[in-house]
């Protein structure tokens, strides 16, 4: 075990990052408990208003995050210095993304359905960390020898055509895919390869008029969000609460 640790986490500088993601999980899961009692009326928390104005936890979480992040740039990867920034920056991001859907929708929809995308924003964050601790780097880059490194005309273009599935990806609407495809190139090839989701751009502009193609894709994504859609509503509840329900209008009325 020691061995390994040396190996895989010390020598190549990766502390750090461990640190950090474990300071990133562990806020996260802290906030959404605290949320939770606050949002039950339990525990001896309360939101925190003075002067009548809310203050989110995004706010100390934008400050930790540009604190730990210059301090780790300064600091390097080794290091008692190292690690305590890295602490610090996993501390504000995990506060900052947990409100992400406040940033995007500049409004605060954290017990709403656009708040569950701070949940998502989260784990997809969470696992491309695990995977570059893993060993993953970004483009598939960790794949070349050295040999092949020598080749700087193979590795740039390496990096150029994953790029480009990358790139297809998200014009197909395959957010979640670009982003692993990142790390994965075979996760960017088969969403670059599969049909497009039928919202996204790239439906809208090649299959305007090929009637079977956009069937196709819009049956595709139907059966794939009924099938998916109440496992990851499961998920994203048990991890960051059940959003509130929008209450029905009476019947007869509008």
């Amino acid at each position: 075990m020691g061995h390994w640790w040396h190996e895989n986490i010390a020598e190549p500088g990766k502390l750090p990052l461990l640190l950090a993601l474990a300071a990133f999980v562990l806020t996260f899961a802290i906030t959404r408990t605290i949320t939770r009692m606050i949002r039950a009326g339990k525990g001896p928390f309360r939101n925190i208003t003075p002067g009548g104005v809310h203050i989110h936890h995004v706010v100390p979480g934008v400050v930790l995050s540009v604190v730990g992040g210059f301090g780790a740039v300064a600091s390097g990867r080794h290091g008692v210095a190292a690690g305590v920034f890295a602490v610090i920056f996993g501390v504000g991001a995990g506060l900052v993304l947990d409100e992400f859907a406040l940033i995007l929708h500049l409004d605060d929809v954290y017990w709403t359905e656009e708040g569950r995308q701070s949940v998502e924003v989260v784990v997809l964050t969470a696992s491309l960390v695990l995977l570059v601790l893993a060993g993953f780097s970004p483009l598939g880059a960790d794949d070349v020898t050295d040999e092949e490194q020598q080749g700087r005309l193979g590795l740039i273009a390496t990096y150029v055509v994953n790029f480009c599935f990358v790139l297809i990806c998200l014009f197909k609407g395959k957010l979640r895919m670009a982003v692993l495809g990142t790390l994965v190139p075979l996760v960017a090839l088969v969403g670059a390869i599969r049909l497009a989701r039928p919202t996204s751009p790239y439906a809208r502009r090649f299959y305007r008029h090929r009637h079977r193609a956009r069937s196709r894709a819009m049956l595709r994504a139907y059966h794939h969000d009924v099938r998916w859609a109440g496992p990851r509503r499961k998920f994203q509840d048990l991890i960051g609460g059940a959003p509130d329900r929008v209450p029905l209008p009476p019947a007869g009325k509008s």
